[in-house]
Protein backbone atom coordinates (compact mmCIF):
# COMPACT_ATOMS: atom_id res chain seq x y z
CA UNK A 1 0.00 0.00 0.00
CA UNK A 2 1.23 3.54 -0.72
CA UNK A 3 2.10 6.05 1.98
CA UNK A 4 -0.85 8.21 3.06
CA UNK A 5 0.66 11.49 1.85
CA UNK A 6 1.60 9.95 -1.52
CA UNK A 7 -1.96 8.74 -2.04
CA UNK A 8 -3.42 12.09 -0.92
CA UNK A 9 -1.16 13.94 -3.38
CA UNK A 10 -2.09 11.59 -6.23
CA UNK A 11 -5.80 12.10 -5.42
CA UNK A 12 -5.31 15.88 -5.62
CA UNK A 13 -3.36 15.50 -8.88
CA UNK A 14 -6.23 13.60 -10.48
CA UNK A 15 -8.70 16.32 -9.43
CA UNK A 16 -10.29 14.66 -6.40
CA UNK A 17 -11.38 16.77 -3.44
CA UNK A 18 -8.81 15.07 -1.15
CA UNK A 19 -10.35 16.60 1.97
CA UNK A 20 -8.71 15.05 5.01
CA UNK A 21 -10.91 14.53 8.06
CA UNK A 22 -10.58 12.20 11.04
CA UNK A 23 -12.91 9.30 11.80
CA UNK A 24 -13.35 8.18 15.40
CA UNK A 25 -15.00 4.87 16.24
CA UNK A 26 -16.15 5.28 19.84
CA UNK A 27 -16.52 1.93 21.61
CA UNK A 28 -18.54 1.61 24.84
CA UNK A 29 -17.08 0.05 27.96
CA UNK A 30 -18.95 -2.35 30.22
CA UNK A 31 -20.06 0.22 32.82
CA UNK A 32 -23.53 1.25 31.60
CA UNK A 33 -24.00 3.55 34.62
CA UNK A 34 -20.81 5.45 33.78
CA UNK A 35 -21.93 5.77 30.15
CA UNK A 36 -25.29 7.23 31.21
CA UNK A 37 -23.70 9.57 33.76
CA UNK A 38 -21.19 10.85 31.21
CA UNK A 39 -23.69 11.40 28.39
CA UNK A 40 -24.69 15.01 29.30
CA UNK A 41 -21.04 16.15 29.49
CA UNK A 42 -20.29 14.29 26.22
CA UNK A 43 -23.19 16.01 24.43
CA UNK A 44 -22.09 19.39 25.80
CA UNK A 45 -18.57 18.72 24.54
CA UNK A 46 -19.90 17.71 21.11
CA UNK A 47 -21.94 20.94 20.92
CA UNK A 48 -18.84 23.02 21.76
CA UNK A 49 -16.79 21.13 19.17
CA UNK A 50 -19.51 21.87 16.62
CA UNK A 51 -19.59 25.56 17.57
CA UNK A 52 -15.79 25.73 17.25
CA UNK A 53 -15.96 24.19 13.75
CA UNK A 54 -14.13 20.99 14.72
CA UNK A 55 -17.04 18.54 14.70
CA UNK A 56 -18.31 17.62 11.24
CA UNK A 57 -20.76 14.86 12.15
CA UNK A 58 -21.39 12.43 14.99
CA UNK A 59 -23.93 9.86 16.07
CA UNK A 60 -24.65 6.29 17.13
CA UNK A 61 -24.26 3.17 14.98
CA UNK A 62 -26.72 0.30 14.64
CA UNK A 63 -25.86 -3.35 14.92
CA UNK A 64 -25.13 -5.17 11.61
CA UNK A 65 -28.84 -6.00 11.13
CA UNK A 66 -29.74 -2.31 11.25
CA UNK A 67 -32.52 -3.14 13.70
CA UNK A 68 -30.87 -2.52 17.08
CA UNK A 69 -28.58 -0.07 18.79
CA UNK A 70 -25.02 -1.32 18.86
CA UNK A 71 -23.61 1.09 21.40
CA UNK A 72 -20.77 2.30 19.23
CA UNK A 73 -20.59 5.82 17.90
CA UNK A 74 -18.99 7.49 14.91
CA UNK A 75 -17.42 10.93 15.19
CA UNK A 76 -15.93 12.91 12.31
CA UNK A 77 -13.48 15.67 13.28
CA UNK A 78 -12.00 18.50 11.28
CA UNK A 79 -8.45 18.89 12.63
CA UNK A 80 -5.09 20.23 11.53
CA UNK A 81 -3.37 16.88 12.17
CA UNK A 82 -3.84 13.36 13.46
CA UNK A 83 -2.30 14.50 16.73
CA UNK A 84 -4.88 17.28 17.12
CA UNK A 85 -7.68 14.82 16.34
CA UNK A 86 -6.36 12.58 19.14
CA UNK A 87 -6.41 15.62 21.45
CA UNK A 88 -10.07 16.21 20.55
CA UNK A 89 -10.96 12.56 21.17
CA UNK A 90 -9.03 12.42 24.45
CA UNK A 91 -10.85 15.52 25.72
CA UNK A 92 -14.28 13.98 25.05
CA UNK A 93 -15.69 13.14 28.50
CA UNK A 94 -16.67 9.67 27.26
CA UNK A 95 -13.04 8.90 26.51
CA UNK A 96 -11.51 10.95 29.35
CA UNK A 97 -13.53 8.97 31.94
CA UNK A 98 -12.89 5.64 30.19
CA UNK A 99 -16.64 5.18 29.68
CA UNK A 100 -15.61 4.55 26.06
CA UNK A 101 -12.43 3.75 24.22
CA UNK A 102 -11.79 4.81 20.64
CA UNK A 103 -9.98 4.11 17.41
CA UNK A 104 -9.08 6.99 15.15
CA UNK A 105 -8.17 7.06 11.48
CA UNK A 106 -7.52 9.62 8.79
CA UNK A 107 -10.35 9.79 6.25
CA UNK A 108 -9.75 11.20 2.79
CA UNK A 109 -12.96 12.40 1.16
CA UNK A 110 -12.70 12.22 -2.61
CA UNK A 111 -16.23 11.61 -3.89
CA UNK A 112 -19.86 12.02 -2.85
CA UNK A 113 -22.33 14.79 -2.33
CA UNK A 114 -24.57 16.47 0.21
CA UNK A 115 -27.86 18.25 -0.36
CA UNK A 116 -28.83 21.14 1.88
CA UNK A 117 -32.46 22.24 1.74
CA UNK A 118 -33.21 25.63 3.33
CA UNK A 119 -36.84 26.76 3.61
CA UNK A 120 -36.79 30.37 4.74
CA UNK A 121 -40.50 30.82 5.43
CA UNK A 122 -40.55 27.65 7.54
CA UNK A 123 -37.17 28.41 9.14
CA UNK A 124 -35.99 24.84 8.49
CA UNK A 125 -32.81 23.33 7.20
CA UNK A 126 -32.42 19.70 6.20
CA UNK A 127 -29.39 17.74 5.10
CA UNK A 128 -29.53 14.63 2.96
Amino acid sequence: MPKWTDYKNSAKDRGALALELYMVRSIPGDDVTLLQQTLPAHLEYQAKMEQDGNLVMAGPLSDPSGENMFGEGLIIYRAASLEEAHEFANADPMHATNARSYEIRRWLINEGGLTVNVKLSQQTVSLS
